[in-house]
């Protein structure tokens, strides 16, 4: 199924990149040529109105690092061009009203009962405890991650697999609202340091360039006082435009 779906968006990719097909100019721009600007794409991604459970909200098991800094982050939504990211149990949930383009569409029995991967723990702590801020203007994003005892590699520590996940998560919420980036293309991890398990890891995510069809991100992973690195991180995103109709 991965590989399909990676043959897929790069068949599509290859078409669309084709002379007389869309090009999008180098640097970022608040316009994709996709149609839709950053503030539209924000405001369809994260609705204030709705039934579903947002999982990127204080519980029990936030330790006082995580639950502080949250705080720090929510005044700044207030005053400042920082949002808070919702977290759906679905990615199809984001994207209500709009459906993936037809080379990477699945049927609904497909899909009727799915959950994102990060979103997968019956229990509040035991996996992936996060939330996303974004900067609309800046086009930067920091994450708070916690990681929960059932994400353990070596004794006591985050496994380097969880961290590549949270990175590939962020990463693909960020290159889908600043250029309706959908597929990693690559992602580059170099690990620094471990990570206790029940700690508050920092992401500082940034968008290096767009060009043409691809997102450019990087990432630091670190501790909030910022003295120890833990990850150092770099990836690349295909741009796909989605396309009006009912989602799954």
């Amino acid at each position: 199924m991965i590989r399909t779906g990676f043959q897929a968006a790069a068949r599509l990719g290859h078409r669309r990149a084709l002379p007389g097909g869309p090009r999008i100019p180098p640097g970022l721009s608040s316009t994709s040529a996709f149609g839709y600007s950053v503030d539209s794409r924000v405001s369809r991604f994260c609705l204030q109105k709705t039934e579903l459970k947002d999982y990127a909200l204080p519980n029990a098991s936030w330790c006082p690092d995580m639950l502080s800094l949250y705080q720090e982050f929510l005044e700044k939504t207030k005053t400042d061009d920082w949002v808070k990211i919702p977290s759906f149990k679905s990615n199809k949930d984001h994207i209500r009203g709009l459906k993936l383009p037809f080379e990477l569409a699945v049927t609904s029995a497909d899909t009727e009962d799915t959950r994102l991967f990060t979103r997968g723990f019956q229990a509040d702590g035991q996996g992936f405890e996060y939330v996303i801020f974004f900067h609309v203007s800046q086009k930067k994003a920091v994450c708070l991650f916690q990681p929960g005892p059932y994400l353990e590699g070596t004794p006591g520590f985050a496994h380097g697999g969880s961290l590549s996940t949270m990175v590939d998560e962020t990463f693909s919420k960020i290159a889908y609202l600043v250029g309706e980036g959908l597929v990693t293309l690559s992602l580059n991890i170099r690990f620094k340091n471990l990570i206790p398990l029940g700690s508050l890891a920092v992401m500082n995510i940034d968008v290096e360039k767009i060009e043409d069809q691809k997102i450019h991100l990087c990432c630091v992973i670190q501790s909030r006082d910022q003295q120890t690195v833990y990850v150092k991180s770099s990836g690349v995103f295909l741009r796909l435009p989605l396309e009006e109709g009912l989602s799954p």
